[in-house]
């Protein structure tokens, strides 16, 4: 059997192929938007993709399950439970499928999302009746179960986090404990609220160490340990279109145009006419000077959850690259959570900008020790936009809480009548946050360079929130 995982740090989503080296046939399970990895590999290998599928309707991603038909022609397997709207073999619980030395069996693993299914893989060259490995999807990350609370309130939570728990008992804890497990969620995902960092895990070694499963025989505290609030992510406003788009079926790529490189007019004209400018540099580079309301999310692993969270739905995007190089990987992010390609990129970056004699912003950053006098004298207020668990851990005194996902409906909250301090955990989210702030709000923003890290790091007085006292 020949075994596969993409591994994409962006998204913290991991990705499957699983073939028969026999006869080449090939399945991939929860792809990405951009196929063209899968379909390396299957080249390079001299494996066809003859089926493929999602584990459940993501919330965090677009799948690529229309991508890959449209270029292989597979099979795509789906959920019987499910409502899709897009053609499909429904898979049921306990269904086996072989194609070659491989068997898969479906589980009905409800809990994260109720239609979710997990595949159970035999490798029918080693062992005809003993399992190898489980795709589990979102039903058993590396030390963690994936959130129930993403399609409603808290009672709605409670009812699918019920519903893990007898996921847990009668699908999950009853394997093996051999079978090596390898989610769709990883480190890095949103998904989960204390996903550890290894890419793949054991049943046994779960069953042992997993916080969540040592409450499986109490099912009031599973639940409880389940829908943990201050244990769990924010979601980013972007996550509310993926579900019902991978459910209805994701309209496919095709070959998009690539963008082009744009003048300084040419890129004025297009800002003017109500294109959003996305700046991809760092937070000191942003900070020293940057197109006006232009926002500021860095290139790196972070950067389509923060995209995601601060662009409008269908926004036209004009970026400012620290390289051109940049560009590929700036536009793959975006379509990987749902924009269309940016509408170009300035030529020449900011010193074209400046040359041109265009007009330029600045957000001053701020070190911890700078803050410190500032909040003494009462120059400022203090927005903390880090996590629930990170907030749970300690904030400086007097702070504001609004998590940089929740910002994009709370701007009014903010108070504007000093100027507004932002802090994370780095420096990083807080830029993100004061872009906004400053490109939908009439008053001064500051960043906090190292954020709370550093000022913990110099031993800066900190509060617990009330509940954290006791």
């Amino acid at each position: 059997m020949f075994f596969q995982q993409f591994y994409l740090p962006s998204l913290g989503h991991a990705s499957y192929l699983v073939a028969d080296e026999q006869t080449g046939q090939a399945l991939v399970f929860d792809p990405r938007r951009d196929v063209d990895p899968y379909l390396k590999a299957a080249r390079e290998n001299g494996l066809r993709i003859t089926h493929a599928a999602d584990s459940h309707g993501h919330n965090d991603y677009l799948s690529g399950l229309t991508e890959i038909t449209v270029h292989t022609g597979a099979q795509v397997w789906g959920a019987a439970s499910a409502d899709l709207g897009y053609l499909h073999q429904p898979l049921r619980d306990g269904q086996v499928i072989e194609f070659g030395d491989v068997g898969v069996e479906v589980l009905h693993t409800p809990g994260h999302t109720p239609e979710h299914l997990s595949l159970l893989i035999y490798d029918r060259a080693m062992s005809a009746d003993e399992p190898a490995l489980l795709l589990s999807g979102g039903a058993l990350l590396v030390g963690d179960l994936a959130r129930p609370d993403l399609l409603g309130g808290q009672e709605k939570a409670r009812q699918a986090a019920e519903t893990f728990c007898e996921t847990v008992q009668t699908k999950l804890l009853a394997l093996p404990d051999h079978v090596q497990v390898y989610p769709t969620h990883v480190a890095g995902s949103l998904c989960g609220g204390n996903i550890g960092s290894r890419l793949s895990t054991t049943i046994g070694y779960e069953r042992r160490t997993n916080p969540v499963l040592a409450e499986v025989d109490s099912k009031d505290d599973f639940v409880r340990e389940c829908i943990r609030m201050d244990n769990l992510p924010a979601v980013p406003p972007y996550w509310r279109r993926m579900r019902s788009r991978n459910l209805r079926g994701v309209e496919p790529l095709g070959v998009p145009a690539e963008p082009p490189a744009l003048t300084a007019d040419e890129f004025e004209h297009h800002r003017r006419s109500g294109a959003v400018v996305l700046d991809t540099r760092a937070p000191e580079a942003f900070g020293g000077g940057h197109i006006p309301a232009a926002l500021n999310v860095g290139l790196g692993t972070a950067f389509a959850t923060w995209a995601g969270t601060v662009l409008p739905e269908q926004a036209r995007v004009l970026l400012v690259l620290d390289r051109p190089e940049d560009l590929g990987e700036a536009t793959r992010q975006l379509l990987r959570i749902g924009y269309p390609p940016p509408v170009g990129w300035l030529r020449g970056g900011m010193t074209a900008w400046r040359t041109a004699a265009k007009p330029v912003q600045t957000t001053p950053q701020i070190t911890v020790h700078d803050l410190k006098q500032r909040l003494e004298r009462g120059e400022v207020d203090l927005l903390d936009v880090r996590q629930p668990g990170e907030w749970a851990d300690g904030n400086a005194p007097g702070a504001i809480r609004i998590t940089g996902a929740e910002l994009p409906d709370r701007l009014d909250e903010v108070p504007d009548t000093k100027p507004v301090a932002l802090t994370c955990g780095s420096g990083y989210r807080s830029s993100v946050a004061a872009s906004l702030l400053a490109a939908h709000r009439d008053l001064p923003v500051l960043n906090v360079l190292g954020g709370m890290t550093a000022w913990k790091a110099a031993d800066y007085p900190t509060e617990l929130p009330p509940d954290k006292d006791q």
